[in-house]
């Protein structure tokens, strides 16, 4: 036997002086060998708290006559071999030896290589037990991690699929709040993306906020991510507008940027970034390392997504607007012409069109150039920005014609609005290359009274009409569309 630098401890079970001595001779100096007397055998606190033995000597005497309280304590001993030393008159049942846990049977007189050939199958064995529960809990362990991946491809595939489907940001912001949730304690998911100006140092942001949000917090989540914007952009912020989520209210509207931990994660598309996911967790959230790389898996999927429908709206807005001016075009204004008129006769209400046509406007590119015209016209489009309703319509009908439609607006009102719009431009001042001028509009006025019988171009040709007449009789004035429409016959 191979001796350690510290005895290996063994035990013995009221052996008396020629068995303990054997036992201790056959194996020399790397075993200590611990006698209890038959008066004071390890009870089962002690199998607990004591140092535990490689293997335990127990004359049949003495198994014979132990309480079966505690022959089971030491059948479920099971960190150390048990040894029977068989008496040498009394023969032994083998099957009730082994379903008593003994390793092995051993006959008197000891003899060392009777000791020695024991105590070797003792370890054998115990090597072997530990062996196998090493690779039980390596299989244990592998599973576990298994099962984990498995888990995280889930939610992985989760999270892509839900993107994918999806071409509105608000959409894909709003689910992948939800899914997040698989993974760690969220409370909302937010984002912010920008895009350089022409003129370059400087971004524009398009902020998407949770809905509900009273206006104090909203202002407090508005400074936060503008101040994410400029530090992940690198580039101060020139201007921002805010949109919405589609997920739930529920009770988001009291969380603010100190209601819990926020994480700003940067979104990368082809090596560059363009926004920044914010989630706000659970002040106790920790996350483990491999929560952290699905996580970031999550994210990377979640920045193709959103840059894909950054571009379908992109692509969107260059079709159904006016690429100089950013108002809609006139291919958007007939699509919602149809639209405004059909709700004009669902309900029942008034519906008024204003055609402004700028005065001289050859004369502008011819003195100043087209890119001065260019910029009178984006000038002037701001202009209608600033003086209309959300719900009014306004679109670059052709060359510098803007139409402007004004659901639930009667003829009065209508007339009073152009002639506010014909007062702001003309009194606007426009500079280009240290030059200033001033122009002028007409505008023609048309309206369709609650329960008129008309088609829906009828207004425009109307309009078209009251805008000629406002030119020949001298520009820069407001004329409403004299025809009177027929009333339905109820």
């Amino acid at each position: 036997m191979k001796n350690e630098s510290s005895p290996e401890l063994l035990w013995g079970f009221g052996l008396n002086s020629s068995e303990a001595g054997k036992i201790k001779d056959s194996l020399g100096p790397g075993f200590f060998l611990r006698n209890f007397s038959e008066r004071s055998l390890p009870n089962v606190k002690d199998l607990k708290d004591q140092e535990k033995p490689a293997a335990t000597w127990i004359p049949q005497r003495v198994w014979s006559v132990l309480p079966e309280s505690l022959r089971n304590a030491y059948r479920n001993f099971e960190s150390t071999q048990r040894i029977l030393i068989q008496d040498e008159n009394n023969s032994v049942d083998l099957e009730k030896v082994l379903e008593d846990g003994f390793l092995a049977v051993i006959s008197t007189p000891l003899t060392s290589s009777k000791v020695q050939d024991a105590l070797f199958r003792a370890k054998e064995i115990s090597g072997l037990y530990s062996d196998l529960y090493r690779m039980t809990e390596e299989i244990i362990m592998e599973r576990e991690l298994l099962g984990r991946k498995t888990e995280q491809l889930m939610f992985l595939n989760t999270v892509l699929s839900n993107a994918t489907q999806r071409l509105e940001v608000a959409d894909i912001l709003g689910q992948a709040e939800e899914d997040l949730k698989m993974l760690l304690p969220v409370l909302s998911v937010q984002g912010a993306f920008w895009s350089t100006i022409e003129s370059g140092g400087a971004v524009e942001a398009e902020l998407f906020l949770t809905p509900g949000l009273m206006p104090e917090i909203q202002n407090e989540w508005t400074d936060f991510m503008i101040a994410n914007v400029a530090a992940l952009s690198g580039m101060s912020v020139s201007g921002y507008n805010i949109s919405e989520t589609a997920g739930l209210v529920e009770n988001r509207m009291a969380y603010s940027p100190t209601s819990g931990r926020v994480l700003a994660l940067p979104l990368v598309a082809r090596g560059d970034k363009f926004g920044c996911l914010v989630m706000l967790c659970e002040r106790s959230v920790r996350l483990a390392k491999d929560q952290v790389s699905t996580l970031n898996a999550a994210v990377n999927h979640l920045s193709l997504a959103l840059n894909n429908a950054l571009m379908f709206t992109k692509i969107r807005t260059r079709a159904d607007r006016d690429g100089l001016t950013r108002v809609f075009n006139r291919r958007s204004f007939d699509e919602r012409l149809v639209e405004e008129f059909k709700r004009h006769q669902r309900l029942n209400t008034d519906l008024s069109l204003l055609m402004v046509d700028l005065d001289h406007f050859k004369n502008i590119n011819d003195t100043y150039g087209h890119m001065a015209g260019d910029m009178v016209l984006e000038k002037v489009a701001r202009l209608f920005e600033s003086t209309l309703r959300s719900t009014d319509f306004i679109a670059r009908y052709g060359g510098e014609e803007f139409v402007i439609l004004l659901p639930h607006t009667t003829e009065d009102n209508a007339a009073m609005l152009a002639e506010r719009i014909r007062v702001k431009i003309e009194e606007s001042t426009m500079a280009y290359q240290d030059k200033s001028f001033t122009v002028t509009a007409s505008i023609g006025v048309a309206s369709i009274r609650p329960g008129c019988f008309e088609r829906n171009n009828e207004i425009v040709c109307n309009a078209d009409e009251a805008l000629y007449k406002a030119k020949s009789t001298g520009r820069n004035r407001v004329v409403v569309a004299s025809g009177r429409p027929k009333l339905r016959v109820m």
